[in-house]
């Protein structure tokens, strides 16, 4: 199976449990691996496989307009997102807040669903 990646996707998100986080949006960095059908790359066409640059502008807009107290929820949602909507088989993410803590870099949740084959 092939696999597109996106590293470090910065993306406005509401996303928290204390009152600063509800208060505005907040930067969060997504990385994504998914799967991809093999024809893709046999057939040089943009209908075999998953438009990157449309599974962005989603993911941007979704996280936009939802609030989630959790970024495992977050997660799940956008693995949804690229296996029921985009059709991805295998999904591998991690989402980060970046600067929340004093002297953390990043802190967040990795997530893989499906099958890779």
């Amino acid at each position: 199976m092939d696999r597109i990646f996106i590293d470090a996707l910065r993306v406005e998100a509401w996303v928290g449990i204390y009152a600063r986080e509800r208060a505005a949006r907040q930067t969060i960095e997504i990385s994504l691996e998914f799967g991809v059908p093999d024809a893709a790359a046999q057939h040089d066409d943009i209908a075999n496989t998953i438009d990157y640059a449309e599974v962005i502008a989603r993911i941007r807009r979704e996280l936009g307009e939802r609030h989630f107290n959790l970024l495992e929820t977050l997660g799940e949602y956008v693995v949804a997102l690229l296996t029921e909507d985009f059709g991805a088989p295998w999904v591998k993410i991690s989402i980060a807040k970046t600067g929340v803590a004093r002297g953390v870099k990043r802190v967040g949740v990795a997530i893989e669903r499906g099958t890779l084959s």
